[in-house]
């Protein structure tokens, strides 16, 4: 299997150096094109196991590992490590159908990539015999660095350093972080939001790219965001289990498309959805669900991607958001592998703040794909509601999509089923999960979190309930500019 850099056909990789890798030297997004080698019998998947769909589906984009070696590296990723045996249970809320994505170590669907992709990174450097320290950066909106530390700490071969936007995470969210155990780990604050990280740590990769310091002290750079085709390829596998469970459950017939409705603000999740599209599931529509930062909702709707407008922070504080990375994937696929558009367009999202995709590709994103935001507002009352309608209590997150599901079947329902994804614990935000089904006033996250349990009586995970024992490790916190000197630090 061939992948391509996003923005030149002259950078090329095979899955493993896609995956070691993680982004292109030309800051392109490694990506496949001929998606007929990665077709997936559905029909085949049904009575298999969590984890035997997993290594098919993962072993069809990544092939360059064994159908062997796929199935013991997800063997030992996921063992013992979520709270059900099906790792992503489907649950059935009113007339419509949640996918629990937050059932592993750190209660957030960035668990079910993040426990396989350490695995394959270090898979990945056996293969191609490379001996240097591999380190990981990544950028997190709040839940992608913790399930990143958990997934990462204490791996032979492997650092890891984890950049927030200082005030941009919840109370838990942070505590997950700056508590995590682990000899290799690192954790930093940035003053700025979500956006001035991810950029950061892309520049970082550019700059090692041309100036080569890493190397200098025994190290080779990768993400473990879904820039990471490592990353994005096992988000494709919980669609296909979704579509199974409802086939062998008699709601739909094996062939019947089922519309997807994901919360999103970086596009990785849905972008897995539209994966598991051209390799054969049977999807009607992927619904993208956006927060008060609708710069998604607006892209679909007029084809104008503008990152030029006021920035929010919101309940649902992973999709604060105005740079979507993982949408250059989808343009270099709607525009059938054009390097130069893609190039252009990137080039004028980084100089102008703002692009306008050629109508054709729209056509075609429409076709496959709607959106809509909820704000705030929209989203604790849909919590409410869904609480006191069906007592299944929804974090903010997933909060949004509901919202944005109920629009979507108000204006243009198909007919189909809808599945929803549910992206985290209510636990990972107590404090507004509760305050949409109560008036309590808790002091803080934690004391949001016992009230929320003792009003609901739904359990707290475990790992979330034992985090106020646990001490602060890490309190550095920088400015966006001085991102770079503080990983040439660290490599020091």
């Amino acid at each position: 299997m061939v992948f391509y850099s996003t923005r030149s056909k002259a950078h090329t990789a095979d899955s493993t150096e896609a995956v070691l890798k993680g982004i292109a030297p030309d800051g392109g997004l490694y990506t496949p094109v001929d998606f007929d080698q990665m077709q997936v019998d559905v029909g085949k998947l049904l009575g298999m196991s969590a984890v035997e769909i997993s290594s098919e589906v993962i072993g069809r984009i990544l092939n360059d590992f064994t159908p062997e070696e796929m199935r013991a590296l997800i063997e030992a990723a996921y063992d013992g490590k979520f709270e059900t045996g099906d790792l992503t249970p489907l649950e059935k809320v009113g007339d419509d159908f949640v996918l629990e994505l937050f059932r592993g170590p750190t209660s957030a669907f960035k668990d079910v990539a993040l426990s396989v992709l350490p695995r394959l990174i270090t898979a990945a450097r056996d293969k191609l015999g490379v001996k240097e320290e591999i380190v990981i950066l990544t950028a997190t909106s709040g839940d992608t660095g913790k399930a990143a530390l958990e997934g990462f700490h204490d791996v032979p071969g492997t650092r890891i350093i984890v950049f927030y936007p200082d005030g941009g995470v919840s109370d838990v969210q942070k505590a997950q972080m700056v508590t995590q155990a682990g000899g290799n780990v690192g954790v930093c604050a940035v003053k700025g939001n979500f956006d001035d990280a991810q950029t950061g740590v892309k520049n970082i990769f550019a700059d090692d790219q041309a100036n080569g310091w890493a190397a200098e002290k025994g190290a080779r750079l990768s993400s473990a965001n879904s820039i990471n085709i490592g990353r994005l390829a096992p988000q494709v596998a919980y669609y296909f289990k979704a579509y199974c469970d409802l086939v062998l459950r008699g709601e739909i017939r094996l062939g019947d498309p089922v519309n997807f409705v994901v919360p999103t603000g970086n596009f990785g999740d849905i972008l897995a959805g539209e994966f598991a599209r051209r390799m054969g599931l049977p999807v009607a529509k992927l619904v993208c669900a956006s927060n008060k930062n609708n710069v998604l909702t607006d892209f679909i709707n007029t084809g104008v991607y503008d990152r030029r407008r006021e920035f929010y922070k919101t309940a649902s504080p992973s999709m604060d958001i105005l740079v979507s990375s993982n949408l250059e994937r989808y343009l270099f696929l709607a525009s059938g592998g054009d390097f130069d558009l893609v190039s252009g367009l990137m080039a004028d999202l980084r100089e102008k703040g703002i692009y306008t995709a050629p109508d054709k590709l729209m056509e075609t994103m429409r076709e496959h794909f709607s959106a809509g935001c909820a704000d705030d507002e929209k989203a604790l009352d849909a919590i409410g509601r869904v609480w006191r309608d069906y007592e299944y209590l929804m974090d903010t997150h997933t909060a949004v999509g509901w919202a944005v599901m109920e629009e979507f079947k108000a204006s243009e329902d198909n007919g189909w089923v809808n599945v929803m994804l549910s992206t985290a614990s209510p636990y990972k935000f107590s404090r507004d999960v509760l305050s949409a089904i109560s008036d309590a006033q808790p002091d803080s996250g934690f004391g949001a979190m016992d009230m929320l349990n003792a009003t609901t009586g739904v359990p707290v995970p475990a790992a979330l309930a034992a985090l106020r024992s646990r001490e602060a490790r890490f309190n550095d916190c920088v400015e966006k500019g001085e991102m770079l000197e503080y990983v040439k630090e660290h490599l020091r």
